[in-house]
């Protein structure tokens, strides 16, 4: 098991606490596996949907950082509810400098 810890505030207001996330696990994948509302995955982490887009903390953004171009044309289908701090939870994988993340499940888009 993994020793990573993941906060992820879900849909419905709920937070999840993740203690066990693994080294290069995706926050996507994470969230599916932990039952946390809002997250659906459906292009299975292939960065072709929107469908895990979350909000990182401002406290992580350095950390994570920007989207790159692909993923940036993915959350553009988002827009209107799109932030600064937004990524696709499938692009955003576990490592030890991310132990501790916090992340803010964000609400359906009307795509």
């Amino acid at each position: 098991m993994g020793h990573l810890k993941v906060t992820m505030h879900d849909v419905n207001g709920e937070t999840r606490v993740i203690e066990n996330a693994d080294e290069g696990v995706s926050l996507m994948e994470l969230a599916k596996q932990n039952g946390v509302a809002g997250i659906m995955g459906d292009c299975g982490g292939g960065c072709a949907c929107a469908t895990c887009h979350v909000y990182v903390d401002q406290a992580w953004w350095p950390k994570v950082g920007e989207p790159d171009e692909i993923e940036f044309a993915m959350l553009d289908m988002v827009s209107d509810v799109q932030r600064d701090t937004s990524r696709l939870g499938c692009q955003i994988k576990m490592r030890p400098d991310l132990d501790g993340i916090e992340v803010t499940v964000a609400p359906s888009s009307g795509y």
